[in-house]
């Protein structure tokens, strides 16, 4: 059987660290789920730009939707999901584009890219985008510890579906 091929929690450590996360900050989350912080398009970009980098399908299915109630199309949307950034507005192009850097290492950035994201949306923002993005991993590696599950008592044949077949199931 070939290795999983989706990001999942590489430590217990680390799944811990985020249930903390989760509870020191629910009230901030709550509030930027409301539209507070962060404009949501921009929001839901920044989730889609990680969830395309952590291939979880039930986040973005579930982000697919979202994305769609706040006004982001569906060629967009698509485009994130494929890692495609030219449609992206310029403004939040950088922040997306960091995003993904974000996901690839784990939320473990480059410092020079954390303090350029900083000099460019100002230290409030980033706690938002660093809020969502924290958010929407904890979302992709607990659903792909759920395809890990059903990808190793399937003996390979369940639980690899990618995130952007999901989410074509919404967009049609």
């Amino acid at each position: 059987m070939k290795p999983f091929p989706k990001r999942s929690y590489p430590s217990v450590g680390l799944f811990i660290d985020d249930m903390r996360f989760l509870l020191r900050n629910r009230a901030m989350i709550k509030r930027m789920m409301q539209g507070e912080g962060i404009d949501p398009k921009f929001r839901e970009r920044l989730m889609l730009a990680v969830t395309e980098v952590n291939n979880c399908r039930f986040c973005a299915r579930a982000h697919t939707r979202m994305a769609l109630e706040a006004g982001v199309e569906a060629e967009e949307i698509r485009k994130l999901l494929e890692g495609q950034m030219e449609s992206i507005p310029e403004a939040e192009r950088p922040a997306v584009l960091y995003a993904q850097h974000w996901a690839e290492t784990c939320g473990q950035p480059d410092p020079e890219a954390v303090q350029s994201l900083g000099e460019k949306y100002g230290k409030e923002t980033v706690e938002w985008m660093h809020c969502a993005m924290r958010l929407v991993r904890i979302g992709n590696y607990t659903g792909n510890t759920v395809d890990r599950i059903l990808y190793a008592v399937s003996f390979g044949r369940l639980g690899t579906q990618p995130a952007l077949a999901a989410s074509r199931r919404v967009t049609g």
